[in-house]
């Protein structure tokens, strides 16, 4: 069986985890805090980053964007992607801008977390404008009804739900429901999909040491 090295609130890693369950495919989730001491993640993943996912021959795919590709070309069945070149590449988009906000906020994260007399306002207002800017185009490229790609789940589906999700945990104080009412619906209707109730995002605890 399929090891997936994840950490519990990570959008990339929970990513990996809806697809392997729209597909059907078992594998036993392994929890680690990538930061802390204990991590065994550069034992997988030369970059030690998550999510891993381990083969069962041990060989490893990493890195959430190439392991999504992989199951889609290893297990091809039901798709996640669509067979219309247009649609393919609509999905993709909201991969690539989503990717680029998750990205800027935890670049906004880490630098809340250093000592204030050595943290950048230039910096984190640099940040803040990207995930803004990536909010804003995610409310114009998703429909208000339907899915976020064509009259299917997928690929778009999934990017766009664990990246709102995300921000719900990690940065409450950011008031992004009330500027986008449209993405409200959009994930409390991907919420009630069984692959998103059963991986929920939680916080974890980060050693001190690590930061």
């Amino acid at each position: 069986m399929m090891r997936l090295l994840s950490a519990a609130p990570s959008p990339y890693a929970r990513k990996v985890r809806i697809a392997l369950a729209e597909k059907g495919l078992p594998f036993e989730l392994v929890t680690e805090v990538p930061w802390n001491a204990d991590t065994t993640t550069s034992l997988y993943n030369p970059l030690e980053k998550l999510p891993v996912l381990i083969l069962e021959d041990g060989e490893t795919v990493y890195e959430s964007r190439f392991i999504l590709e992989w199951l889609e070309v290893k297990h091809p069945e039901p798709p996640l992607l669509s067979a219309d070149p247009d649609q393919r590449l609509a999905a993709r988009r909201l991969e690539v801008l989503v990717d680029g906000m998750l990205d800027a906020f935890l670049l906004h994260f880490w630098e809340r977390r250093r000592p204030e007399a050595y943290r950048s306002t230039p910096w984190m207002a640099r940040q803040m404008r990207k995930i803004e800017g990536g909010m804003r185009e995610l409310d114009r490229l998703v429909p208000a009804t339907g899915f976020c790609v064509g009259n299917r789940f997928g690929l778009g589906d999934i990017v766009v739900g664990t990246a709102l999700d995300y921000l719900q945990l990690r940065f409450p104080e950011y008031p992004w429901q009330n500027a986008y009412p449209k993405l409200v619906d959009v994930l409390q209707r991907l919420s009630e999909r069984e692959s998103f109730r059963t991986t929920v995002p939680v916080s974890q605890q980060i050693e001190a040491a690590a930061i």
